[in-house]
């Protein structure tokens, strides 16, 4: 243990501390409390040596310092003191974000593990009731009623704030507004539970966790700033903790999609509406450290023999699309445009009409468990795979409506000579099974898909619980355009001629676009397609699925808010919506062409009557000052303060008033 002993000039040889010799300059304070381990109560006595060197008369020295060494450690804390040093002052923003990444990655797997357990549970249930079919509806309504209703009346009872996706409060926050207890780590527990339960459903409800992730990554990135300031006692830092919250609004989306690139830009396109490049570091260390943990995990476990992407694909790599494909995908863009201002609409305006209309408001206010269950029992229900589900392909899983979608093969040309059966079990080698009918063709099944899950969808989104809905988007996608690519294979079933070659068309790299477009449409974001890539390993149709996503962007952007925006303004919250306007004619609008000039205003000389009149006839509760009524100079103002009296304020004054600010009595009531 070291201690800085110093002495003073001109003094009789008696040491003082560093401390005690430089305690009035604050600079020099700073400074030794960071270079000391430790502030330990009062320090042990020092054993000096008998004779203090004499050369503080030296003109070229001021003080002379001694370092002397204790061996014996003195105090019992001097360990933790140096870890604490040692974790927090050296480079504490790598540890912080790889601590942040770690953890996030670790949660992220373990949920995911724990949710395929329950899910397969319900698969076993569901086949080992027999061939009944009320115990086999009863099996499948069942499970996601009680899942959701005890997901709904949980994370609501411990607090309100976790219900929904998360990401447009923290939109709101990351602007300056101050939502209170938010971030609070009970929050997070409800949370990670209310989450769990909603995803163990599975495609029943169909929603994702990209949003409640990138919450519960903010909120942990909160906590471990708040355990940061508080261990090494500084006060907070507002700035650097808003640049901790973007950093960890990254890894939320790198530790659900392994995708660390695309999960900084997609952070940064949905949620900032201004952003530091000296953050940029922060994100990409902290969503590499994130998306590296979780994959892996996988290895680990014996689930991936190395590395590598969730949804890996096979396209063609040597000639992935002829050229005059280019126009189809620009087209599929167009309808995944067009298709999400749709989306958009019917979801904010229905959302609005469930908080305004007199029935569901009220069981809402009442009962949100059983707002839950009432719509967990009609969207089981419908996807009852005996029943309506059979034509929606509601046995597979998400991931597994990804990957089949994703698949190379055209399901139309495959079936125009034969009639595959439908199997009793999904068969993982040949998933697309589940979305062919006989009579019903694989056009039927996908166009039912689509519009089925639109407004199933919508729905969805009205439950009071911790759920993702960018999962769902970017599906809906994907058979959007494999729909088109079904088309296109049938309308060219030996692909399209150029220079000789003929190429066939994949269906599967029109449903990568598709999702791409969709999602990022819904969401005004560009960041969708390099996602894309990223799930999927391959980057052979970046111009194709580029050009279909800025497409989408252009028509939605210019037609509707996305989806985080919209519920901003049904959620009411405190944001300042993006300004649009972009048109050449508007930037020679000035203020004065559309401000009211037309304002009340109170002069120095106006008479008590007056006065009294001018504020009853008005609402407003400020009033300008002005020097004479024929002058519109300022001087001042006049704020009204609970009907009761002005408070004044300004270089002016009545006469008589002795000071610029005081408290005028002024009761219209009685002054009339």
């Amino acid at each position: 243990m070291e201690e800085l002993v110093g002495l003073r000039e001109g003094s009789s040889g008696k040491p003082v501390t560093l401390q005690e010799l430089w305690g009035p300059c604050p600079r020099i304070r700073r400074g030794i409390r960071s270079e000391s381990f430790v502030s330990p109560p009062p320090p042990p006595p020092l054993s000096l040596p008998h004779e203090v060197p004499r050369d503080v008369t030296d003109p070229r020295f001021k003080i002379t310092l001694f370092i002397f060494v204790n061996l014996e450690p003195e105090h019992p804390y001097w360990g933790l003191e140096w870890l604490k040093k040692w974790l927090f002052h050296v480079g504490e923003d790598w540890y912080f974000l790889m601590a942040l990444g770690v953890l996030m990655a670790l949660i992220s797997y373990a949920m995911n593990f724990a949710i395929g357990r329950v899910v397969r549970a319900h698969k076993w249930l569901y086949k080992e009731v027999g061939d009944g079919h009320l115990l086999r509806y009863l099996s499948w309504t069942v499970y996601p009623v009680a899942l959701l209703s005890f997901s709904s009346g949980f994370s609501q009872s411990i607090t309100p704030f976790s219900g929904g996706s998360g990401l447009p409060e923290l939109k709101t926050m990351l602007s300056g507004v101050v939502l209170e207890d938010y971030l609070d780590i009970k929050n997070f527990g409800a949370k990670v539970v209310g989450l769990s339960c909603t995803l163990a459903t599975g495609s029943t409800i169909f929603l994702g966790k990209v949003g409640p992730f990138v919450h519960l990554s903010v909120m942990i990135s909160a906590y471990l700033c708040r355990v940061r300031t508080k261990t090494i006692g500084e006060s907070e830092n507002k700035a650097k903790e808003m640049e901790m919250l973007s950093a960890a609004a990254a890894v939320g989306v790198a530790t659900v999609f392994a995708a660390p690139f695309s999960g900084v830009l997609f952070s940064i396109e949905v949620m900032s509406s201004h952003f530091s490049v000296w953050n940029y570091w922060r994100g990409f260390f902290a969503a590499t450290c994130g998306a590296f943990m979780f994959r892996l995990l996988a290895v680990f476990n014996s689930e991936q023999e190395t590395i590598t992407s969730i949804y890996k694909t096979r396209f063609r790599v040597d000639v992935p699309f002829d050229l005059p494909e280019i126009f189809f995908f620009v087209a599929l863009g167009a309808i995944c445009g067009v298709l999400s201002c749709v989306y958009l609409f019917c979801q904010r305006n229905f959302l609005r009409f469930i908080k305004t209309n007199r029935y569901t408001s009220k069981l809402l206010a009442t009962s949100k468990p059983s707002y839950a269950a009432l719509v967990a029992l009609i969207l089981a229900s419908i996807t009852y795979p005996p029943g309506v589900g059979r034509f929606m392909a509601s046995r597979l899983s998400m991931a597994e409506h990804l990957r089949s979608l994703f698949d190379n093969n055209s399901w139309a040309l495959m079936t125009r000579n034969s009639s595959p059966p439908w199997p009793a079990e999904p068969d993982p080698q040949n998933l697309w099974f589940e979305w062919y009918h006989p009579q019903f063709t694989i056009f039927g099944t996908l166009a039912f898909f689509l519009v089925m899950k639109f407004w199933m969808l919508i729905l969805a989104t009205t439950i009071p619980m911790p759920a993702g809905y960018f999962m769902p988007i970017f599906i809906i996608g994907a058979a959007i355009g494999r729909l088109l690519g079904e088309a296109l294979s049938v309308a060219f079933p030996e692909g399209i001629v150029v220079g000789g070659e003929i190429n066939p068309i994949m269906p599967g790299g029109y449903a990568l676009a598709g999702a791409a477009a969709f999602s990022g449409a819904v969401t005004h974001t560009i960041s969708t397609a390099l996602l894309a890539f990223e799930l999927t390993g391959q980057i052979v149709h970046a111009l194709p699925v580029l050009m279909a996503v800025l497409m989408a962007n252009a028509i939605s952007q210019n037609c509707q808010p996305s989806f985080y925006d919209g519920t901003i303004m049904a959620k009411k919250l405190p944001y300042l919506p993006w300004i649009r306007g972009r048109k050449i004619g508007s930037y020679p609008v000035i203020v004065d062409h559309f401000m009211n000039c037309t304002l009340t205003t109170l002069a120095k000389d106006m008479p008590l009557e007056e006065v009294v009149k001018a504020v009853t006839s008005t609402d407003v509760a400020q009033y300008p000052l002005v020097e004479t009524r024929g002058t519109q100079l300022g001087e001042g103002e006049a704020a009204w303060e609970n009907g009761w009296g002005f408070s004044l304020s300004g270089p002016w004054r009545f006469p008589g008033q002795a000071s610029r600010e005081m408290d005028l009595p002024l009761n219209p009531g009685s002054a009339m």
